[in-house]
């Protein structure tokens, strides 16, 4: 039995359209909490010789302290890297008395990133988000030359750049409303998970969009049955490939450790919206831009 993808098309825009204006209030209202990767800040990294350090009572025992930011996350078996804003000198003696009532410890690291290293990180990081997806519409396009009916091959890669859009803003937009209520800080590791989603879910456009391409070619139904037809045929490919990916990042997610929490929400957003998109929104934004025409 085939869904009749194009009858919910008005549900589809919608929903994607209600998700992304909540997304773009969050990030007005509230913005985003940057990591120490990218507004500097102090690190900290110290060996412990005997113990097994538990991360969630040192995060209690340096609440302690006047610092206003920091984070705490394992290294290996026997270490931690603990990330704050830039400290002095006696805040730093401060923290290590705390850390060595653990244990004998070796402090590895003590480094001081200044503001003009982070700025530099935020600013590259823009650029590369930004040239990753004009990267992208521009080989959809280039792939898709030779579709010239009924839409052309450059509104193939626009429809893509739209999805990609859609499916890294409202990541952002969570992050932004978790940085305000629970201090949830952009790292690196959530840049290049949101970077990660821009390749999954062109992958999985890209693949529906061949589909279309092919059945315009082999038969002479109409365009919208062109689509409902092509999304039937891969949908349980997209889910499939979708699930076993989300299944593998639920068990990371409440199972692994606190430094990979984050990352892996931002690729459980990102995969999911990814889908979605390209099942529900890529697609139908062709008919639409055919209906018009």
């Amino acid at each position: 039995m085939e869904i009749n993808f194009v009858k919910h098309k008005k549900l589809f825009f919608s929903l994607s359209g209600i998700l992304v204006l909540a997304s773009i209030i969050a990030l007005i209202l509230f913005g985003l909490r940057w990591g120490i990767d990218f507004v500097g800040g102090s690190i900290i990294e110290v060996d412990y010789k005997d113990i097994n350090p538990n991360v969630q009572e040192i995060r209690s025992d340096l609440s302690r302290l006047d610092l206003q930011e920091f984070s705490v996350q394992p290294k290996g078996d026997k270490g931690i890297i603990l990330r704050t804003q830039a400290i002095s000198e006696e805040m730093h003696q401060k923290i290590l008395d705390i850390l060595k009532q653990k244990g004998d410890l070796e402090e590895a690291r003590f480094e001081l990133v200044g503001p003009i290293v982070g700025e530099e990180v935020r600013k590259k990081t823009v650029i590369v988000l930004i040239l990753a997806l004009l990267s992208i519409m521009f080989y959809v396009t280039f792939a898709f030359r030779k579709v010239s009916y009924p839409v052309s091959s450059w509104q193939y890669g626009v429809a893509t750049l739209i999805a990609l859009f859609h499916d890294v803003l409202i990541p952002i937009g969570v992050f932004a409303l978790l940085g305000k209520f629970y201090g949830v800080e952009i790292t690196v590791p959530i840049v290049t998970a949101l970077l990660t989603v821009f390749g999954y879910s062109v992958n999985d456009t890209v693949v529906i969009f061949d589909r279309i391409r092919e059945n315009l070619i082999r038969t002479n139904l109409p365009f919208q049955d062109v689509i409902n037809k092509s999304l039937n045929e891969t949908l349980s490919r997209s889910l499939s490939t979708s699930l076993t990916t989300l299944f593998v990042l639920f068990a990371l997610f409440f199972l692994g450790s606190s430094a990979l929490k984050y990352f892996s929400l931002a690729l459980i957003l990102g995969i999911t919206l990814g889908t979605y998109s390209s099942i529900c929104l890529a697609s139908l934004l062709l008919l639409s831009w055919v209906k018009k025409s």
